[in-house]
């Protein structure tokens, strides 16, 4: 529209009763609120399945609800028992040390792993595909294939005995001092093509013109890993350690299967403690206790690693 000044005013966007999207900044663009009803199911679904039952269990932790019936509000007795009986502070120190083992070596190994197979070789293809199979594969089935290889007279010990070390053959599920090692070596084995996966999406957006620069600047591999590669991969590291951070801290399935929390309680977890103590033994405020101290343990290192992460990297 032009005005007597001789200036044209913009055109502006009908009145309606919705907000119509519009320029913010420079390039960006602010979204409309018109259909926000659309995601209204969604929020109110995860309302109810997520928060709400969190919510129900953080209320029974501080009871002694058998699961059944009426139950007494008992405060923070169910915690006070938690740090003052060994067997499960011993839980919550074996959940910490797989969690941490779990995520560096999982990281680790999944990281070279991707550096091995990221561009040159040609065989990347198929072997990549050789080490995502586990990953795919259902936790409880592989921990009963590991435990027949652990087994006293699986096949582990055989091919000890084979090459002439049978000083090393153990039964290793039933070893309190090796039970716990061998049930990392389940959850590191099927998890490092996960994070595999995960670093090979970091390194394809690593420029190779970068590298090539760098090189021909006299960088060697280990300088041009450390101030290219790693830092233009952090998104991937940050993604990748977060969640086998988390998967570590809720280990289940494969202490379950190999070990049932033996040999005299030397693997037990507090997402088996859960378990027994809700099913097994019918004390579901107690063990709605131990699935809250699970699920802060799980937030607490979560945004601490996040942290980490984005300030280090």
């Amino acid at each position: 529209m032009t005005t007597t000044t001789g200036r044209t005013e913009p055109r502006r966007a009908p009145a309606t009763g919705r907000r119509v999207a519009s320029k913010a900044g420079a390039g960006g663009y602010r979204i409309g609120y018109g259909h926000w009803w659309w995601a209204a199911p969604a929020v109110v679904l995860m309302l109810a399945m997520i928060y709400a039952t969190t919510a129900t269990g953080a209320f029974y932790a501080f009871t002694d609800w058998t699961g059944i019936g009426s139950f007494t509000w008992v405060g923070l007795k169910n915690f006070t028992t938690i740090f003052s009986t060994p067997e499960l502070t011993g839980a919550l120190v074996n959940t910490l040390l797989l969690a941490v083992g779990f995520l560096v070596l999982a990281n680790v190994l999944g990281l070279l792993f991707a550096l091995a197979l990221n561009r040159t070789l040609k065989t990347r293809y198929i072997l990549r595909t050789l080490l995502f199979m586990p990953v795919v594969l259902a936790p409880i089935a592989v921990s009963y294939v590991w435990k027949f290889i652990f087994a006293f007279d699986g096949p582990l010990n055989q091919t000890l005995g084979a090459i002439g070390l049978q000083g090393l053959q153990h039964d290793w599920l039933a070893d309190p001092h090796l039970a716990l090692a061998a049930i990392l070596v389940v959850m590191v084995w099927q998890s490092i093509g996960f994070t595999m996966v995960i670093f090979l999406a970091g390194l394809a957006t690593v420029p190779v013109e970068l590298e090539e620069a760098a090189a021909l600047d006299g960088a060697g591999h280990v300088m041009r890993f450390r101030k290219i590669t790693v830092p233009l991969i952090q998104p991937s590291i940050a993604i990748a350690t977060t969640l086998t951070l988390i998967q570590g801290l809720r280990i289940f399935d494969q202490v379950l299967a190999l070990t049932g929390g033996g040999p005299a309680n030397a693997t037990q977890t507090l997402a088996t403690e859960v378990y027994q103590q809700s099913f097994v033994f019918g004390s579901f405020g107690f063990g709605a206790a131990l699935a809250l101290l699970l699920s802060l343990l799980i937030l607490v290192f979560t945004v601490a690693q996040q942290r980490l992460t984005r300030d280090r990297l």
